[in-house]
């Protein structure tokens, strides 16, 4: 992986430095540099398209390999593969809108679980681009570039990060930042789960608006990041942790402190209440009820509420009793895996004190820890960008976890990626 020489900075120490803020008497970019493309950038979307190429690749050879029809003589068509899952339901919704569960199509009754910003983009673009699936995967396409531009930003500016020194790299990626950086962005496109960064799904959309406005944030631009972070929220339910994780931000920035707590901007931070708050009303005007959202998500994904220990309980018993296929039994077991890296991300930040980010990891840890069992925790590691930006600043400490890591996780980037386009469940 590529490393760069460190850049001579004064250190700070970690006591010094806010949760998510720059170091002490580390000048901020110029403002005109904020919106190009430095170095940094431009190997972070290299990094990205690269990365692209090696998951059409898979999806194209897992076609040919393990056809849905045994006997078949040709590989399925490329795009289709791609249209699994959760996607039928973005690209129903996007077509016919939400309707009363009664009135739903045969597999169509819980749409109500789906916030509508991935669905409504989707038929804007559709207005242009005439086919479903290349407006779904253009979207992603597009907005997983912008995530991982951001993304290698704030690794790159990380200061006292989990796992990491004090060095401050610039935004244009000079120095021991910019190495953390691309380690950063290279590690979340070689996850497991990365499969869903390509595929026509809300992880590349939130993070696309989800990362830039923790940027606003650290920055102290709350207006911008509250605008940014309302947009992420009409994307996924997780826009509310994230909400919740600038208004911790927001109390504890050591530069809000030392202006004599200025709360002009606070009213801002109620804002990304807003889409759910809408999501709901629009909602009950359709069906009724107040609590349709919740009471989808409980008839489609068994999304009830169980304390966390019988969500655990349950989650193991159907990845080792042998109730379930191989295959189901498997992703059960990634399950479990994601929830122990959770803790362990949020026992380390709550250990160094980075009060706003382990508010959004614990605030997503008990959303999906506390159902009957837990579903889609592999794929929510995606949104978690302290654990990237942690690991990146470890391995390039430590020789034998950048090896650990390259190793471990190649491999499994193409299982999940096979799993999920030969239409198996992927987390």
């Amino acid at each position: 992986m590529p490393t760069a020489l460190p850049s001579p900075v004064r250190a700070v120490p970690r006591a010094a430095a806010g949760a998510g803020s720059p170091a002490v008497g580390a000048e901020p970019p110029p403002p005109e540099r904020r919106f190009r493309l430095g170095p940094g950038d431009r190997q972070a979307l290299q990094l990205y398209l690269l990365t692209r190429v090696g998951l059409w690749l898979t999806a194209y050879c897992g076609a040919w390999l393990f056809p849905r029809d045994p006997g078949a003589k040709r590989g399925a068509p490329v795009l289709s593969v791609w249209e699994q899952w959760d996607w039928v339901h973005f690209q129903h919704i996007a077509e016919h809108g939400y309707v009363r569960a009664a009135e739903a199509r045969p597999g169509f009754s819980n749409e109500e679980a789906f916030f509508p910003g991935f669905p409504m983009l989707l038929r804007a673009v559709h207005t242009v681009v005439p086919h479903w699936g290349v407006a779904g995967l253009l979207i992603s396409l597009v907005s997983g570039a912008v995530a991982m531009v951001a993304l290698g930003r704030i690794a790159r500016g990380t200061v006292g990060a989990v796992g990491g020194g004090a060095e401050a790299g610039a935004i244009g990626g000079v120095g021991a930042g910019g190495a953390r950086g691309r380690r950063a962005v290279l590690l979340v496109l070689l996850s497991p789960c990365a499969v869903f960064l390509a595929a026509g799904y809300t992880e590349s959309l939130f993070l696309a608006f989800a990362l830039p406005a923790w940027l606003a944030a650290v920055r102290g631009r709350w207006p911008l990041a509250a605008l940014l972070t309302t947009v992420a929220t009409a994307t996924r339910v997780s826009g509310l942790f994230l909400a919740a994780a600038l208004a911790v931000q927001f109390l504890v920035s050591r530069g809000h402190r030392e202006a004599g707590w200025r709360w002009r901007p606070l009213p801002w931070l109620a804002l990304p209440a807003l889409p759910a708050l809408l999501y709901t009303w629009y909602l009950h005007s359709l069906t009724g009820d107040w609590m349709a959202w919740k009471h989808a998500q409980e008839r489609g994904w068994n999304r009830e509420f169980h304390a966390p220990w019988e969500a655990w309980a349950n989650t193991w018993r159907a990845a080792f009793d042998g109730e379930y296929r191989s295959g189901y039994a498997l992703m059960f077991l990634a399950e479990l895996v994601a929830m122990v890296v959770g803790l362990a991300l949020l026992a380390v930040l709550l250990r160094r004190r980075r009060w706003p980010e382990a508010t959004y990891i614990a605030l997503s840890l008990w959303a999906l820890g506390t159902s009957y069992w837990y579903m889609s925790l592999p794929r929510a590691t995606l949104l978690w960008w302290p654990l990237w930006t942690a690991l990146a600043a470890w391995s390039l400490r430590r020789a034998w976890l950048t090896n650990t890591l390259l190793c471990v996780l190649a491999p499994l980037t193409t299982v999940f990626a096979l799993a999920f386009t030969t239409g198996r469940w992927a987390g």
